[in-house]
């Protein structure tokens, strides 16, 4: 476990390694996620809540974020219906989306509490 928390610790939150990662774990949850669409589930950011607790805890709030902000288009316009179009979102897709971002938002905050913690437990 040591290991793990030193390896977070080493990563700077601005810095363009944290973003690339960011990117890096949507581009892989967009992947799992057309899988999981092509067995016929509707669950739109099932894939992309491990980007984002991934992101955050590597990268931290700046991260975490970032992951955020690029996952809903990308949801909007590759897995909502009609497919690969920008159509003006359903009420159904509107709870969907505050879903997502309550949820990406407290484990963004709970991930910049974590790094938080443990950089204070290393000094």
């Amino acid at each position: 476990m040591r290991k793990s928390n030193d390896y977070i610790l080493s990563l700077r939150p601005w810095s363009m390694s944290t973003f690339v990662a960011a990117l890096l774990a949507v581009a892989l949850a967009s992947t799992m996620q057309e899988v999981l669409a092509s067995f016929g589930t509707r669950f739109y950011f099932a894939g992309f809540v491990p980007a984002i607790l991934i992101a955050s805890l590597l990268g931290g709030a700046p991260a975490g974020i970032f992951a955020t902000v690029i996952s809903i288009p990308i949801v909007w316009w590759a897995f909502i219906p009609p497919y690969f179009a920008f159509e003006w979102p359903t009420p159904q897709d509107y709870d969907s989306f505050s879903t997502f971002v309550l949820a990406s938002s407290l484990m963004i905050c709970f991930s910049q509490l974590y790094r938080e913690a443990i950089g204070l437990l290393r000094r």
